[in-house]
């Protein structure tokens, strides 16, 4: 991506080299690992509540140390993209008379604050509803390209689009209504509800990629294989297979790697937010 030179957006806080409170993550399906492909993307802090518990004040090496040329360049790759995000959904918003709130985006290391507690790197970037942000350890993008086999800085921005996508989906109050069907539906289909959720936000994604790839000297050749291949990653059943060798679709809470992709490229090909009705769809 050819990202130099454009609009930065002001809505970006950076608390990277800023210690928090420490976590203690215990419990699931082999630890740190599987909690963060579980938050990969779009996983409601909440649902992991009772595995996250407060603990000593954290004196990890990234607390008070300087940040290094690679690290700013990152933190104004990810500006430049939340840029491009506020662009595209404000004018989609304004298309059907409302008006789109931005949202902030945090960038931390080691462990945050967040209106929906505390997290740590290991839960990967995660949308907050109570305070409208978007949560980034950037350290986490070298272990998806090492360990999910996603790597490209359009990988990256794919992430973060979707991210912003539940924002939109807040915004829309899509998200407090599937969050409200917690309890009332079993657990199955409330599975199905939360997939639906995500291959929404995937579908956002794409509508994002829609207008990144219009852009005149933007996108340069493989950019759009980059987000195709990190959507593809990130599949419930790919990563079930990889953490504990078998599939359990009943327990899917993001979408398979086949739907994922289908998605985020129905939004790159239309670019019609009408078009991401996955609620009603038939086939996902």
């Amino acid at each position: 991506m050819k990202w130099q030179g454009r609009r930065k957006s002001d809505n970006v806080e950076d608390r990277r080299g800023i210690s928090g409170r420490g976590l203690a993550v215990g419990g699931g399906l082999g630890g740190l690992i599987i909690v963060a492909l579980f938050l990969l993307l779009g996983g409601n802090p909440d649902e992991i509540s009772q595995s996250l518990q407060p603990g000593s004040p954290s004196s990890g090496a990234a607390a008070g140390q300087p940040l290094s040329e690679k690290d700013k360049e990152m933190g104004e790759f990810v500006s430049v993209i939340l840029a491009d995000t506020e662009d595209v959904w404000r004018t989609v918003f304004s298309g059907s008379g409302q008006t789109y709130r931005e949202p902030q985006l945090v960038l931390f290391s080691d462990q945050v604050q967040s209106a929906c507690g505390y997290a740590g790197a290991s839960t990967g970037p995660f949308y907050c509803p109570g305070d409208e942000k978007v949560y980034l350890d950037l350290s986490f993008f070298e272990e998806m390209q090492q360990q999910l086999g996603a790597p490209g800085d359009f990988a990256l921005g794919y992430v973060i689009a979707h991210e912003v996508g539940h924002h939109v989906q807040n915004l829309l109050g899509i998200m407090d209504e599937v969050m409200s069907r917690r309890g009332r539906v079993s657990e199955r289909e409330f599975n199905e509800l939360q997939v639906r959720l995500e291959l929404q936000a995937d579908f956002l994604a794409g509508v994002w990629a829609h207008y990144a790839r219009e852009a005149v000297g933007y996108l340069e050749s493989g950019d759009i294989e980059e987000g195709l291949n990190a959507a593809s990653a990130v599949g419930d059943d790919r990563i079930q297979r990889r953490s504990q060798g078998y599939v359990v679709p009943d327990a899917f809470t993001h979408g398979t790697s086949e739907q994922r992709v289908r998605w985020f490229k129905k939004g790159l090909d239309s670019g019609d937010f009408k078009e991401g009705d996955t609620f009603n769809a038939s086939i996902l």
